[in-house]
């Protein structure tokens, strides 16, 4: 059948408007001043690595991976296999998209994978040059760092937004909007730390008995909650609970439950 192309035309239009009001919408909700960026890097630093330098490249007791950087950016070895979202490779990305020079063992590689195979062989190398060669590099470019981490936000809300039926997502655009203005800029610290903390949401391999943890999660479970960042909070610390129930036993996840309630409490502001 042939395709009408006034009406086709009008369609374009509609859509592009539509995404330039939610683009418009949510720049809005998300600016942040360069001191803004600065605490919210110094945040996700101490959440994550305690603000310790070392800490910089890390792998957990119980994870089958290293995390690096001020954000623990995953990085899986040639071939590995996990439910969870590998980060590191992007960031890397990231490093070359803004013309920033990374360590020369990871330049001469086009695809670096992981170079640890575990645990035990990642800390015997920890104090080798290449690995001191990160760490640096990490530690001077945390700002680039808090860049990538808002533009993974920004990048995925949108994502978000349409996981859900039509009918949920004006409501669920309207709750993203609103926790994004609360106490500036805590709401907007709460929806980039989590992300970047426990993801999305929209990768369907990360669930445990088919109940995912993501921020579409903590989207879902506000339904009919006032929305607030406290509703965000609580919703948030829910969902992490599910989460460690749902979990293979072998992953002994009640362990962390106590340090992750802690961190989306620092989404509130002081009293």
């Amino acid at each position: 059948m042939p395709v009408n192309s006034s009406r086709f035309n009008r369609f374009l239009v509609l859509l592009l408007g539509q995404y330039m009001l939610a683009t418009m919408a949510f720049g809005q909700a998300f600016e942040l001043t360069d001191a803004d960026l600065q605490w919210l890097g110094e945040r996700v630093f101490a959440n994550e690595c305690a603000s310790k330098y070392d800490c910089l490249t890390s792998w957990n007791e119980g994870e089958d991976f290293p995390s690096l950087g001020i954000g623990h950016f995953i990085w899986f070895q040639a071939g590995q296999d996990s439910p969870f979202e590998e980060t590191f490779p992007a960031l890397l990305q990231y490093f070359e998209e803004r013309n920033v020079e990374t360590p020369g063992w990871l330049n001469n590689n086009a695809n670096p994978e992981s170079p640890w195979r575990n645990r035990e062989e990642f800390y015997t190398d920890f104090n080798s040059e290449r690995s001191i060669q990160l760490r640096t590099f990490l530690d001077r470019t945390k700002a680039i760092q808090v860049d990538f981490i808002v533009r993974r936000l920004g990048q995925s809300l949108e994502q978000i937004i349409t996981s859900f039926s039509t009918d949920q997502q004006t409501s669920v655009r309207e709750l993203i909007t609103t926790v994004a203005r609360s106490h500036p800029p805590y709401g907007a610290y709460a929806l980039i730390d989590y992300v970047h903390f426990k993801g999305t949401g929209l990768k369907s391999s990360e669930r445990y008995q088919n109940q995912g943890w993501g921020l579409k999660h903590v989207i879902d479970k506000m339904q009919g909650s006032p929305i607030t960042l406290y509703s965000f909070v609580q919703a948030a610390k829910q969902v992490l609970g599910d989460r460690v129930i749902n979990a293979p036993v072998a992953r002994n996840e009640q362990r962390w439950l106590v340090g992750w309630h802690n961190r989306v409490a620092s989404y509130l502001p002081p009293h």
